[in-house]
């Protein structure tokens, strides 16, 4: 064959390929000039996640293998596999009875919180004068009792509420409900000042929801002479559905994560426990996550499944 015309035909083929790479350079440029500022203004937190959460997240993963002994010489690693975990749902009754004692107290004290910030943020979104003193009042408990500060106004009693003793609700509840519902009755009525604390960031979302819907709209159904109670059930309801769902996995989280917890003072226990150890303890962790993890999906999977129920009868 010809050179000349050997080379005029792979002629086409070289530019279409610099054509290629000429795209493919041409779309990462224009991709970085999109979101690569994004991405060096998230890169502090990246390296901080990685150095600070990533790692230490791995080897408490990996301690729940271990027989952890802390010595003279140091930690000493035994690797036992998932003997951790068999003995967490086998062997310790009490870790068990704790998560299945703080999800009946979580199922009450879920709804309590979300129809509370949600009667609050009603009552705040109203004009009338200083109401953004009553917002920050009702916020600065999520400021001030956080982490050890929640934990040690708890210790010092600040959380108790003493008319329950005084005026005999507990007596009350007792006598007429059965012991596996008086508990968590009884403990949710110790725990009202706390859920009073816990609420400050569902108001603010709802608030935030309350803002999005237009005021012109309210006016329209004003005249043609709705009352504010169906303009609220016809209206406003519908309309912070989405912010409802977002404090329900808020709240799910803020609950689970609480210092107050007693799944994780169980979990605290156990750490400095010579029996036991941090290998136990990461595994009960751990199970306790693989928990909140099934919980939260199962919730998203409900949500999302209302949501195009809603959209299609709609």
């Amino acid at each position: 064959m010809n050179p000349v015309i050997q080379s005029n035909e792979s002629r086409p083929e070289s530019n279409e390929k610099s054509e290629l790479r000429s795209r493919k350079r041409a779309k990462f440029l224009f991709r970085w000039n999109e979101y690569g500022m994004g991405y060096l203004f998230m890169l502090p937190w990246i390296i901080g996640f990685l150095v600070f959460m990533a790692f230490p997240i791995c080897w408490s993963l990996y301690l729940t293998f271990n027989k952890v002994r802390f010595t003279g010489e140091g930690f000493k690693y035994e690797w036992i596999g998932l003997q951790n975990y068999r003995d967490a749902l086998l062997k310790d009754n009490e870790y068990g009875v704790q998560i299945i004692a703080f999800f009946q107290q979580m199922i009450l004290i879920l709804p309590i919180i979300i129809i509370f910030a949600l009667l609050v943020a009603i009552l705040l979104n109203q004009n009338f004068p200083g109401r953004f003193i009553y917002r920050a009042i009702f916020f600065l408990p999520v400021i001030f009792s956080t982490g050890q500060v929640l934990t040690e106004l708890f210790q010092q009693g600040a959380g108790d509420v003493p008319f329950i003793s005084q005026y005999g609700i507990d007596t009350f509840v007792e006598e007429n409900f059965s012991s596996s519902l008086a508990e968590p009755i009884i403990s949710l009525l110790s725990m009202i000042i706390i859920i009073l604390w816990s609420s400050g960031v569902q108001i603010l979302i709802f608030i935030a929801g309350f803002q999005t819907v237009s005021r012109t709209i309210y006016e329209a159904v004003r005249i043609d002479g709705a009352s504010p109670w169906e303009s609220f059930w016809k209206i406003t309801l519908p309309s912070i559905v989405p912010f409802i769902a977002l404090n329900l996995l808020y709240t799910t989280v803020d609950l689970f994560t609480s210092p107050i917890n007693p799944v994780m003072e169980q979990i605290r226990k156990h750490m400095f426990n010579v029996s036991t150890g941090y290998g136990y303890a990461s595994a009960l962790a751990w199970f306790y996550f693989l928990l909140i993890i099934v919980i939260i999906a199962l919730m998203l999977w409900f949500l999302n499944s209302s949501n195009r129920k809603r959209r299609y009868t709609a």
